[in-house]
């Protein structure tokens, strides 16, 4: 509102000249008067003034306060990842029959790594949320491990942990040879060093895949011996590939495997010899044709050959054959048996034979068990049956024998597992 107008003259009972008279229209006003009216007004201007900022300096100090809890709270709920391994960082004895387990708390995992010190590494996978990752195999005995893995912020962690090493082993050893080529015939044949009681989850560490593709099964003969063939015989220009994956699975209480390694075997030509013993004739084919017929001596009615399909699996060309080795007492021994092929473990071979009549092959069965062709001693004349039969076969080569007057051979003796029925075979598996 307007201030009154304030006279600078004493206080004094007359009334300035012009000025409004009491009961006019302008009032007059004294300086106590004045005094009061300011002294009355000023605490109102007052407090309005400064109601304002005093509000506004304190609505500033509770913000800045908010603020700074705010942050704090936030920097409290702020949590740095945990990471955590299993093994755990620093073990020297680790087992190896579990996998290797990276978990995170209060994060993510953006990568895991695992390398041991033999150049191996593990692969894994994550969960869902990325909190916990799992390698897809177990570690390897016997050796260190270096994991590195990465949380949510770029935090790295990183543990190290030594596996124990097995206490007892075994090892499985194969036929046919790595790289080597074989006839239609050849099973994968695989001895172990010790008695297998787990069958299946050795049998599962135990791949054997073929090029072209064919099924390929298993079959347990006893607890130390596993082959894999297919139905029929290979296809002739098969490559087989073996995988051996028995490095730390437990065969049998206590007692690991040592191998992982991965080996290649190839199928050459098809060749089947059937061996008629009626008719004292052998008859060879190849690739479907027949490549050449001979006459041949099986074994005599007091020691008939072994009827059945029978695989090629030893080749010597002279080979000393005592009796003694097959419970015949010395009945014989010959230091110089020419060209000589193994067809049963029990010592059953095709072989050449010179101290016979020639007269003998075709027309008479007089050996101790053995199928025999004329040769001649020292192995070296090209001209016979015995030479050219050797040198037209293989190992993994069939020799089928018929008539012989004898039982069919049991399938575990020799590679001659061919005598099985592909239900029976598939029947031995531990799968």
């Amino acid at each position: 509102m307007g201030v009154p107008e304030i006279s600078n003259r004493p206080d004094h009972p007359a009334r300035e000249p012009g000025r409004a008279q009491p009961g006019g229209g302008r009032r007059a006003w004294s300086r106590r008067g004045v005094l009061a009216a300011l002294g009355a007004a000023v605490p109102a201007v007052t407090l309005s003034g400064c109601g304002g900022p005093a509000g506004a300096a304190e609505g500033k100090d509770t913000s800045a306060t908010g603020s700074a809890a705010a942050r704090t709270t936030a920097k409290a709920q702020v949590r740095t990842p945990t990471v955590t391994v299993s093994p755990a960082d620093g073990t020297n004895r680790a087992g190896f029959a579990a996998p290797v387990v990276v978990s995170v708390a209060d994060g993510t995992l953006s990568s895991v790594e695992v390398f041991g010190n033999d150049g191996s590494t593990l692969a894994g996978s994550f969960d869902a949320g990325r909190t916990r990752w799992t390698s897809s195999r177990n570690p390897y005995s016997g050796t260190k491990y270096t994991v590195t893995a990465k949380a949510t912020g770029g935090t790295e962690h990183t543990s190290t942990f030594v596996t124990k090493s097995p206490g007892e082993t075994f090892a499985g050893y194969f036929t046919p040879e790595a790289n080597s080529t074989s006839g239609v015939g050849m099973p994968v044949s695989i001895n172990f060093t010790k008695a297998v009681t787990d069958r299946a989850a050795v049998e599962k560490a135990v791949t054997v895949t073929a090029e072209p593709a064919v099924e390929v099964v298993g079959h347990w003969f006893g607890n130390t011996r596993l082959d894999f063939r297919p139905a029929g015989y290979w296809a002739a220009g098969t490559k087989i590939t073996l995988s051996l994956r028995l490095k730390d699975v437990e065969g049998t209480d206590g007692v690991y495997g040592v191998q992982s390694k991965d080996v290649t075997f190839h199928i050459g030509r098809r060749q089947v010899s059937t061996v008629d013993l009626a008719k004292k004739t052998m008859t060879v084919e190849r690739g479907g044709s027949v490549l050449a017929r001979y006459p041949v001596s099986g074994g005599a009615p007091e020691h008939t050959t072994w009827s059945g399909i029978m695989v090629i699996s030893e080749r010597f060309k002279e080979t000393r054959m005592e009796s003694s080795t097959v419970g015949l007492g010395d009945e014989y021994d010959i230091a110089d048996v020419p060209h000589a092929q193994r067809l049963t473990t029990s010592g059953t071979f095709i072989h050449g034979n010179y101290w016979a009549a020639p007269s003998v092959f075709g027309s008479g069965n007089t050996s101790h068990g053995c199928v025999g062709l004329h040769d001649t001693k020292g192995a070296g004349d090209s001209s016979v049956a015995g030479y050219r039969f050797y040198e037209s076969s293989m190992l993994g080569d069939v020799v089928v024998v018929e008539d012989s007057g004898d039982r069919t051979v049991e399938p575990s003796n020799g590679l001659n597992g061919w005598n099985l029925s592909w239900a029976d075979w598939k029947a031995g598996s531990a799968l």
